[in-house]
């Protein structure tokens, strides 16, 4: 196993009440892979709270100053679909600073690992879907700016649509983006990506992971991309709440170890982050998740 940094924050868990969301997902994940002796707490690495201007390459002014100023209208906490306050803003900045130094890690080591991010419902001018900001278009721009790279592919695997993402890299031919999702499933209203799949209600295993041999080298050699963004959902899992496809954990494994494979096949940078898992057992969106991150650290 390839000794990597992890990114990780405390100020990722944020007490939202009884939600669907578990965001205490996260500290157990870190703290399961420290007591099984995968990792030491020496090996995560703490994010800093993304930059205004880092912001701003993907946010407007005036959505950035409504969350600051706690102005959302009782419309867009409803579309937010969260109980918003300063700690969840907060949460967020450092989640985007999560995904920066993910990406950074994976274009300067191969392999970014980031246990948070995957906000790919948050739009320029408003939040939706449990996304206040969108970490992975903030990464690619930061990372384009810098002049880290200049070419993208996000390889969503969310069981949602990646909406906000799919709407801002819009006509961007610098970045290709890639949906496989539950058609008939949040978000109703889906911007085109440069290539979306979606399933039927109840696709398994076989179904999913062709799909996924079939078009993502494809994609890969045509493209050519500097960096891989995956968006690596526990949520297509037969036992989430708010999901309608049937994964296995098996499956799921077997999804990670394929497209790690593939940006290692490549020799393309991957950054990953974890994005939605809702199990009825939340046990189980921690296990899925746990896979993610060792199919990372086997690569």
């Amino acid at each position: 196993m390839t000794k990597r940094e992890i990114v990780y924050s405390q100020h990722y868990y944020v007490n939202i009440g009884d939600h669907v969301f578990p965001t205490k997902k996260y500290r157990l994940i870190h703290d399961r892979l420290i007591k099984e002796g995968i990792l030491k707490e020496e090996d995560f690495v703490s994010p800093k709270i993304a930059d205004e201007e880092d912001v701003l390459l993907v946010h407007t002014s005036q959505y950035l100053e409504k969350l600051r100023n706690s102005l959302l209208t009782r419309e867009e906490v409803l579309k937010l679909e969260l109980p918003f306050s300063k700690e969840l803003l907060k949460s967020s900045l450092f989640c985007c600073g999560g995904t920066i130094l993910a990406s950074e890690i994976a274009i300067k080591e191969g392999v970014g690992i980031h246990l948070g991010g995957g906000f790919h419902h948050a739009f320029p001018e408003h939040g939706e879907g449990f996304c206040v900001l969108n970490d992975i278009a903030i990464a690619i721009k930061r990372a384009m700016r810098k002049k880290l790279i200049n070419k993208a592919l996000v390889i969503d695997c969310d069981l949602h649509h990646g909406n906000g993402t799919a709407a801002i890299f819009r006509g961007d031919k610098s970045v290709f983006t890639f949906s496989i999702h539950q058609e008939n499933n949040y978000p109703f209203f889906k911007p085109p990506s440069n290539l979306d799949i979606g399933l039927a209600d109840g696709a398994k295993d076989k179904e999913y992971f062709g799909f996924l041999s079939d078009e993502l080298p494809k994609i890969a050699s045509d493209f050519k991309p500097d960096l891989i963004m995956y968006v690596a959902g526990a949520d297509p899992y037969k036992d989430d709440q708010i999901g309608g496809l049937c994964l296995t954990i098996e499956g799921l494994r077997k999804r990670d170890e394929f497209v790690f494979g593939l940006a290692k096949n490549y020799n393309i940078p991957i950054a990953v982050v974890l994005a939605g898992g809702y199990a009825y057992k939340y046990e189980d969106t921690v296990e899925i998740h746990y896979n993610t991150i060792m199919a990372a650290l086997n690569i």
